[in-house]
């Protein structure tokens, strides 16, 4: 989506792009609510879930061939396993964050 106003214009992602990035902010909203305390370290967990990184990485004539794995999502699904403090609204907030990891991760494969 385009916007011109003469000399300069302004570019937005595509509506169903838009779309769900409001509804992803809208649940992490929701979800912060509902801790007593330290309710940004929901948005922390959401960002750190979302990291992807090659763990292997192999060159051919074809082309490099990588390995691509959701390390922030493991780090942060053991880190709750193991914490005592674990609520079920940071659970649901690296889940969320491995939805987008996913797709990142399809993107770097399908192109």
């Amino acid at each position: 989506m385009e916007f011109n106003f003469g000399y300069f214009s302004i570019v937005l992602p595509p509506l169903h792009i838009t779309l769900i990035a409001i509804i992803f902010i809208f649940l992490l909203v929701r979800w912060s609510k509902q801790l007593e305390t330290r309710r940004f370290t929901i948005f922390f967990y959401f960002l750190i879930s979302i990291y992807i990184t090659p763990i292997y990485s192999h060159g051919t004539r074809e082309g490099v061939f990588q390995l691509w794995l959701p390390l922030g999502f493991i780090a942060v699904f053991l880190y709750l396993f193991r914490s005592k403090r674990n609520h079920p609204a940071k659970m649901k907030a690296s889940i969320l964050g491995f939805s987008i990891a996913l797709y990142l991760l399809i993107l770097q494969y399908v192109g």
